[in-house]
């Protein structure tokens, strides 16, 4: 049984870890330990790779070690969090003192696991910070005079209903989620697109979606919501920054 059978979801796509881990070692036996239980798994070495990725990239948990080379794990725990990332960490740590753990958890982690420890538990606890870090989707999101409503699966720009296909409303929904943050064109191929392993590039049939989306969102409105970051992505806001 796998990790999302096992939080009674449907197997749409495998869970996405970060794992934060410079010992090589133990981060391979993480990643083939989740790997077998039904996680995509992603690794980094440092503190800041791992900052860097996740700030272009989505997952549903990290696992971090805070001792780490450069950049320590406390560090990139504490700046996930002043920049809004609200991204699950389990922070895994030799560290064991009562004080090391309030630090940890005051920084922002939602759970703490002292080294050496047992998989299955490591295993609950990630579930249990995943589980912890869904919640429910909204299904009616405003933003400025755009409303969309999750589950009718329409939208519309001051009153007036918008014709919009079952992409660019996804689309449209998964910006929204996301208002105010930038979206990454790989983000997108893999979230709304579902491809997770493409041989190809998505990014001209993101583009072409983006361009129909905008036009359909912001024609005609003093207020352009639907905006790009170049060499970055996308994002849904009111500011014309």
């Amino acid at each position: 049984m796998t990790a999302q059978e096992r939080l009674g979801e449907e197997p749409t796509r495998a869970a996405r870890l970060l794992v934060v881990e410079d010992e090589e070692k133990v981060a391979a036996a993480l990643r083939k330990g989740l790997e077998r239980d039904g996680y995509e798994v992603v690794v980094e070495g440092t503190g800041e790779d791992a900052y860097f990725r996740l700030g272009k990239e989505g997952f549903d948990a990290v696992v971090l070690d805070l001792n780490l080379p450069g950049r320590d794990g406390l560090e990139v725990l504490t700046t996930m969090r002043q920049q809004g990332l609200d991204t699950p960490v389990l922070v895994l740590t030799a560290r064991d003192s009562l004080d090391d753990r309030v630090v940890g958890l005051d920084a922002g982690a939602d759970d703490y696991l002292v080294k050496p420890f047992a998989f299955a538990e490591l295993l609950a606890r990630i579930r249990a910070v995943a589980r912890r870090g869904r919640g429910a989707e909204p299904g009616e999101i405003t933003v400025e005079s755009l409303s969309i409503d999750h589950s009718t699966r329409r939208a519309d720009r001051a009153g007036q209903p918008l014709e919009l296909t079952a992409k660019e409303f996804d689309l449209l929904y998964y910006l929204a989620l996301h208002v105010g943050q930038v979206v990454s064109r790989d983000t997108l191929a893999r979230e709304v697109w579902r491809d997770t392993a493409r041989s190809t590039t998505l990014d001209n049939v993101i583009d072409v979606h983006i361009s129909r989306l905008r036009r359909k969102v912001d024609q005609h409105h003093p207020v352009r919501l639907i905006q790009t970051v170049r060499g970055v992505g996308f994002a849904l806001r009111e500011d014309s920054e």
